[in-house]
């Protein structure tokens, strides 16, 4: 498996560092998980981090490529790489990467950002290579479509021959996270024992849909009104208090559906599909059937794909068996 190691390729972001040790085509070979995002990285030394991820890797193939994505690119991360326009695609990110090293002593270059410079300006950095990663892994999305991508700051990315031309960010899993911990909010589950669920904890889906239909079908009120009844309800005892965090959940990722597929009628902007952690990804899957979306497809290893497909276009030997 190790004889066609052809990549090592790093998803870095804020929170959490990815390697992957990529083979002919992209394929997976191996791949590590550390709690060393940019703003966890020990003694905030990248170059260690980047060391103890890949040493096994390198000490076999001293001579592999490497590429990176994500906020280490940004100003708080290792070196700070100017964002590209939209339309982004392939050819538009991979331009000119090879100057965007880390260091001059360590030959990983990192991939730029995307903007939209308008009356509200947007930025991401990360969800540029899911996105050609997903249009990789699922070529149908690639002449149209619509990718979805929540997570703290959740991205709507317009897609159009290839090229990001379009997107939107809404800060609900950050809001969420804000609403659970630090307000009153997210008093009634603590109170019950169960505090902040983790992750992987069981799920109230009733209780999360009841939290869509409610801002689904109350459109004359706000979300800080819809907010206040994650306690109401409590009080009233028509919500159990183990399962208010996911009454919330499903109140602000509702609310993010809400203003997201407003200006979109039924089957504009192609086809949709979500890109991200699973779990995260299936309550917005089942908050998109209740808004009369039952066809979003869930794609998995995007991040992978998409440092590939940027490697390949910059760095033609790689994929070169």
């Amino acid at each position: 498996m190790s004889a066609s190691a052809r990549l090592i390729a790093l998803d870095w972001g804020t929170s959490s560092l990815r390697a992957y040790l990529l083979g002919d085509g992209g394929a997976v070979l191996d791949e590590v998980s550390l709690p060393w995002g940019i703003m966890a990285t020990p003694d905030g030394d990248f170059a260690k981090a980047l060391e103890t991820a890949t040493a096994p890797w390198r000490r076999v193939h001293p001579d592999l490529p490497m590429i990176a994505a994500g906020m280490i690119g940004s100003a708080q991360g290792w070196r700070q790489v100017p964002y590209v326009s939209c339309p982004a695609g392939p050819s538009e990110l991979a331009a000119d990467i090879g100057r965007q090293a880390a260091d001059p002593n360590i030959p990983l270059p990192i991939v730029p950002g995307v903007s939209i410079d308008g009356d509200i300006p947007d930025v991401m950095r990360g969800e540029e290579t899911q996105v050609l990663g997903a249009l990789h892994l699922a070529p149908h999305l690639f002449h149209r479509s619509l990718l979805v991508m929540p997570g703290t700051h959740s991205k709507w990315v317009s897609v159009q021959d290839g090229a990001i031309t379009d997107f939107t960010t809404y800060l609900t899993g950050e809001l969420f996270a804000v609403l659970a911990r630090h307000s009153i909010l997210g008093r009634p589950a603590i109170e019950a024992a169960r505090d902040v669920p983790p992750a992987n904890a069981p799920v109230s889906w009733d209780s999360f849909e009841r939290g869509v239909r409610m801002v689904r079908d109350t459109p004359s009120r706000g979300l800080s009104s819809l907010l206040f009844s994650a306690r109401t309800l409590v009080l009233a005892g028509r919500l159990a208090p183990s399962d208010s965090l996911d009454y919330l959940s499903g109140l602000v990722i509702g609310e993010e559906l809400r203003g997201a597929l407003a200006p979109r009628k039924a089957g504009d902007g192609g086809p949709l599909a979500l890109i991200g952690e699973k779990t995260l990804c299936e309550r917005y899957r089942r908050a998109l059937v209740l808004f009369g979306i039952a066809e979003a497809p869930i794609i998995a290893g995007a991040s992978a794909a998409g440092l590939w497909r940027i490697a390949a276009q910059s760095f033609p030997h790689v994929a070169c068996a």
